[in-house]
């Protein structure tokens, strides 16, 4: 099974370092989607959200508002241009913000209710690693959210490749990797309109 963007960090680094400055100006309507998949953790007042991979921090309102002001928000990513980018466009106010490697997070075990993951798995140099990391931070019984504003095949179609079916987002081979990294699937949606996959932290 191969990751068809398993680069190294670096490369992933570089990647949305040279796209930062325009991303949020090139999806503008992802905003209601974000918010929406962000809803399906299931959040409560004073829970502790990280937001892996947050990029310009499209999801960090939505986590704000669902935590309140007790809760934790924290978001984390790789590459300094995105953090740059959330901050200017006002997103800070409503996280932390970590400049870290999701493989390797700055946090101790089960310090975290719930992870949100926009796009992330396909850019984990080590997806099982990651995935691993993502699980010994949430304690047993949190949610895991990997989403996409829209779905596998509306996706491959904007780049202009086919669906493979070793795509590590494809439901008969996420749902085993998620389990040896410490997940149960409950919910999974591939649609033209978002891609969710609803995991839970096992006991």
């Amino acid at each position: 099974m191969t990751d068809h963007h398993a680069d190294r960090p670096h490369e992933v680094r570089a990647f949305f370092a040279q796209r930062a400055a325009d991303w949020d100006t090139k999806f503008p309507d992802d905003g209601p989607a974000y918010a929406t998949g962000a809803a399906e953790l299931g959040l409560q007042e004073g829970d502790r959200v990280l937001d892996a991979g947050c990029g310009t921090g499209r999801a960090l309102p939505a986590l704000r508002d669902a935590v309140g002001p007790r809760g934790t928000v924290l978001g984390a990513d790789l590459t300094p241009e995105m953090l740059h980018a959330a901050v200017r466009a006002g997103r800070g106010r409503h996280a932390a913000l970590l400049l870290a490697d999701v493989t390797r997070l700055p946090l101790p075990g089960a310090a975290l209710d719930a992870v949100f993951a926009a796009g992330l798995i396909s850019h984990l140099p080590d997806s099982a690693g990651g995935l691993t990391e993502l699980a010994r931070v949430v304690r047993p019984g949190g949610r895991l959210a990997l989403f996409h504003p829209i779905g596998r095949a509306a996706l491959a179609a904007r780049k202009g490749r086919p669906i493979t079916p070793d795509d590590l987002r494809a439901e008969p081979n996420l749902q085993p990797l998620l389990a040896d990294c410490g997940w149960e699937l409950m919910r999974y949606e591939d649609k033209d309109s978002r891609y969710l996959a609803l995991a839970v932290r096992r006991r």
